[in-house]
């Protein structure tokens, strides 16, 4: 059956060649090799376009993520920016807060220090003033001295001398040139040596004057209005007070009388010169400390 049909099949091409000429016959021929070449054309131009298109969504497909990743990028970005700006605001809230408190505290501290300043420069002008004033009254005490030299030297050999110590003057006399043994009657001698002294001691009118009298160890025996060498010693500062009064210019008020018996000796009283040398009147010169003391008070 199949053999059949091939037969008739070749005979109709022999029979439709024969009837076609040979010329339209590769006419068409080389029309079909044309159209055949043009298919193959676009079948490889489809495949190259395939490849291309394949190849931009492959692209596309890449560039849609890198986009995503990007944006979610810019959104991550976004959100920390906005976390850093509150974090800034709160920030500068705090450190506005903290400045301002922290310029209060400053300025306080600054008034603090402007008053201890003035406190300080307040004392330091104090102790500038006491310096002086110890200064002056160091200065006086050494005219004093000298002053008291310069009117006592007659008197130099004859039991007075005068010292300066302990910021003090001290004229010291002994009894031969002021009294007669258990005696407080002062001898003309002494008085001379006492007026002298008066004469000095009005020239300064702010100097404290502390007489003391002073005896030796040996025991007095109480006779008529004496009764101790306390009492001996007492009324002969006392006899001293008095004869520096009779100068109207001394101030009662600048004078003291004291009597110390044999408790402050100058020397032994284990020999005749010591004991002659503890029998004396001092006649202790201080400065007036008011003014000291009340700039030392002043707050």
């Amino acid at each position: 059956m199949k053999h059949s049909s091939l037969v008739v099949f070749i005979l109709l091409i022999l029979a439709f060649s024969s009837c076609v000429s040979t010329k339209v016959f590769n006419d068409l021929e080389t029309r079909y090799a044309k159209v055949k070449i043009a298919r193959n054309s676009s079948e490889k131009s489809r495949d190259s376009l395939q490849q291309s298109w394949d190849l931009l969504s492959s692209d596309l497909d890449e560039v849609k993520s890198h986009l995503n990743r990007a944006r979610d990028s810019i959104k991550i970005g976004l959100n920390q920016i906005e976390e850093w700006e509150d974090k800034y605001i709160l920030l500068k809230e705090n450190s506005e807060d903290k400045i301002q408190s922290s310029i209060a505290e400053n300025n306080a501290l600054l008034k603090e220090i402007a008053l201890r300043k003035t406190e300080l420069q307040s004392r330091s002008d104090r102790v500038e003033q006491l310096e002086e004033m110890i200064q002056n009254q160091k200065q006086a005490l050494n005219q004093l001295k000298e002053r008291l030299t310069d009117a006592l030297l007659n008197f130099e050999g004859k039991g007075l001398t005068v010292e300066q110590r302990n910021g003090k003057v001290y004229v010291s006399m002994e009894n031969k040139l002021l009294f007669k043994s258990g005696r407080w009657d002062i001898e003309p001698e002494g008085k001379k040596a006492l007026q002298e002294l008066a004469a000095v001691l009005e020239e300064n009118p702010d100097i404290s004057i502390l007489i003391e009298g002073h005896t030796d160890n040996v025991p007095f025996s109480p006779k008529g209005q004496l009764e101790s060498n306390w009492d001996l010693s007492t009324k002969r500062a006392t006899a001293v007070v008095n004869i520096l009064l009779q100068n109207n210019q001394i101030l009662p008020e600048n004078l003291t009388a004291a009597g110390r018996s044999e408790f402050v000796p100058i020397a032994p009283n284990s020999s005749l010169e010591g004991r002659a040398a503890n029998r004396r009147i001092e006649v202790v010169l201080s400065p007036s400390f008011d003014e000291i003391t009340s700039l030392l008070e002043t707050n």
